[in-house]
């Protein structure tokens, strides 16, 4: 009876599961308000995305907590990249937009990609792809303890300015910024390739 019990808990589990992959939607960081994750709560995002999968264990990702007044310290970095990296003098408004760039959710976290070349049976690419997924568990992780999230990139990740502040070496990529709060509303649903569209089954 109690291992009936436990089958019938493991399957509302994988039931919940199940409608969170089929339900995912990102929220804009701009609807996003607080709380956010706490401590605890964040340890468990983070022990999830280093759960990814990494051929040869290579750890070919890092990340990067932006909480409280660091995300305002951080958006001075990125205003101070736009008027070092714009080609035409930016606004005062495009300015303050910058600098308020992280403040749109109450967590911000940076995903570093540091794939490494040559390396034996591990290529380049697929250590990319494991930063890319790590990226998307940080999501799912934060969306399973009921959080919106949003992995953006937008033009801050590929600035030299902004780069070097993350203290990234030679090689290392920012894979995405993953924005994490509270949904000010249930986003709306958006349409989705029909399967038809985007599978084949080979036949020889």
């Amino acid at each position: 009876m109690t291992n009936m019990y436990l089958k019938g808990l493991d399957r509302m589990a994988n039931d919940v599961a199940l409608q969170l992959l089929l339900s995912r939607r990102s929220v804009k960081p701009a609807e996003m308000v607080a709380p956010g994750p706490g401590p605890a709560e964040l340890d468990t995002i983070l022990t999830a995305a280093a759960r990814v999968p990494d051929h040869k264990m290579l750890v070919p990702w890092r990340f990067v907590v932006f909480e409280g007044e660091a995300r305002a310290r951080f958006g001075a970095v990125i205003a101070e990249a736009c008027m070092a990296e714009d080609k035409m003098e930016p606004s005062q408004t495009r300015l303050d937009t910058e600098r308020s760039r992280l403040l749109r959710a109450p967590l911000v976290i940076a995903v570093i990609s540091r794939a490494r070349s040559g390396v034996p049976g591990a290529p380049e690419w697929e250590q990319i792809l494991s930063a890319g997924a790590a990226c998307h568990s940080l999501c799912l992780a934060a969306n399973t303890l009921g959080y919106a999230t949003n992995w953006v990139t937008e033009w801050y990740s590929y600035s030299p300015r902004v780069t070097a502040a993350l203290g990234c070496r030679e090689g290392e990529r920012v894979a995405g910024f993953i924005y994490i709060g509270t949904a000010k509303a249930a986003p709306p649903e958006r349409a989705r390739p029909e399967l038809a569209q985007i599978v084949s089954r080979w036949q020889g």
